[in-house]
């Protein structure tokens, strides 16, 4: 009797486990939206507004969504990529951490590059400078992807360059 009472607890906490990561899944906000690369799963935590904003209105919008320029296309760097920079945002987001500007790490500078060298390599490629590393396209380029920023999560164009 007493194996009968302990399946039927063991089973019913294996259902709404189940259950609970089924909703995060599949959930339109939930991890599953992470895993897609929906421009608006980006645009969750409510610091990243006016980069979404200034996507959203900027010209590549028509060609490119937030994982073609922020996350390596190659599949494995992809999804790591995507899984540190995810639990990076899960810990600042957790701990109440969100700094007050936001800025691009090495990592994600780098990837950046990379990803506008690989669009652009055809004008790039000509460009003295770019393909040694010694300048990065969004150094002058800043506003082509996101548009003209002015906000308090992102500073404002003097103090970012």
């Amino acid at each position: 009797m007493r194996t009968t009472v302990y399946w039927g607890i063991g089973g019913l906490v294996g259902v709404l486990i189940v259950a609970g990561l089924g909703w995060l899944l599949l959930n339109p906000q939930g991890l599953g939206a992470y895993l897609s690369d929906q421009p608006e799963a980006c645009n969750n935590c409510h610091v990243m507004n006016p980069a979404y904003e200034g996507w959203f209105h900027a010209t590549h919008r028509r060609v490119a969504v937030c994982n073609d320029c922020h996350t390596p296309h190659a599949f494995p760097a992809k999804w790591g990529v995507k899984f540190l920079k995810g639990v990076q945002h899960v810990y600042f987001y957790t701990t109440y951490q969100i700094p007050p500007q936001i800025y691009a790490d090495g990592l994600t500078r780098q990837i950046v590059q990379s990803n506008c060298v690989r669009c652009h390599f055809n004008t790039v490629a000509t460009q003295s400078g770019l393909m040694g590393g010694e300048r990065l396209c969004f150094d002058c380029h800043r506003t082509v992807a996101h548009g003209e920023r002015r906000s308090i999560a992102f500073g404002t164009l003097p103090e970012r360059r």
